[in-house]
């Protein structure tokens, strides 16, 4: 199955960004849609659920929290699973302004834990936006979080740009922590680098494939990750055996995360449908008896 775990939209725009995702989305099995920072939170959210339950047999929807400022205690989380039926929590440490291992923050990673919500720290905007705090975004800082709450799936974005060596020892160091391989076809040699050094320090199954979408397209993100290794044919350049880039794009991410429950339920029911069709259409219908 591949998952693209890391998507955007932005509701506030129009309905081309919507019909542009979802043609994006047809490439992949499933795709993960993270909410968006620098609005309320509960409106942001309350959005996405909306959208995400029109295509709950395709997408995972990923809240937006703002610990310093949204309500993080365990009664006001559930609801997020519960009510809004987002399956886990994004969290914009460097663009918010707020540490990692801030006390709100810590106390939402708790109630995160225990609810099962997998994190993801979308940091790497933090290399391009004058506010955002650089320090904030290294992922070393996540080494405490990742202590203290050793049962929370985290998510590194965008391999922890520009501190990939930190996003390395962190997913080797911690069972539960993963990194999110956002491929930039404009960007093979950074590519290319980050998969061989994936490869050489062991870690290739802690990778997940995204495409940071509307930055990149799955297909061509796709394409440009497991056709690299034929832009090295004729050098002495090392490559990675094909099986194993195979694993980031073709990885069990909704196991390991422990999420995709309506995914499974919407499949589910899909299946008992067409079997009635199925059926239907074997029996036919009823001769009409001679008169």
């Amino acid at each position: 199955m591949i998952v693209d775990c890391h998507t955007h939209i932005d509701f506030s725009v129009n309905d081309v960004d919507v019909s542009e995702h979802l043609a994006a989305a047809e490439t992949v099995d499933v795709c993960f849609v993270l909410g968006r920072g620098g609005g309320p939170s509960e409106e942001v959210n309350e959005n996405l659920a909306e959208y995400v339950e029109k295509h709950k047999a395709k997408m995972v929807g990923f809240a937006v929290v703002d610990p310093p400022n949204d309500k993080v205690g365990l009664a006001n989380v559930r609801p997020i699973q519960e009510k809004l039926g987002l399956e886990g929590a994004v969290l914009y440490c460097s663009a918010s302004g707020f540490h990692p291992t801030h006390s709100r923050a810590m106390r939402f990673y708790e109630s995160a834990a225990e609810l099962g919500m997998p994190v993801f720290f979308h940091n790497w905007e933090a290399v391009s936006s004058r506010e955002a705090i650089l320090e904030y975004a290294q992922p070393y800082l996540l080494d405490e979080v990742a202590r203290s709450f050793p049962e929370l799936k985290m998510i590194v974005g965008g391999m922890g740009v520009p501190f990939m060596e930190q996003t390395f020892a962190l997913v080797a160091k911690h069972a539960n922590v993963y990194a999110d391989l956002t491929v930039r076809p404009s960007s093979v040699w950074q590519v290319y680098n980050t998969v061989v050094a994936a490869n050489e320090r062991g870690v290739m199954a802690k990778l997940l494939f995204g495409s940071g979408f509307p930055l990149g397209r799955a297909q061509q993100c796709i394409e440009t990750l497991l056709g690299f290794n034929k832009l090295l044919a004729d050098t002495n350049l090392p490559t990675v055996p094909r099986d194993k880039i195979r694993t980031i794009v073709e990885g069990e991410t909704l196991k390991v995360l422990g999420i995709g429950g309506k995914i499974a339920e919407a499949a589910a029911a899909q299946r008992i449908q067409d079997v009635e069709q199925i059926a239907a259409d074997e029996i036919g219908e009823p001769e009409l008896a001679d008169s």
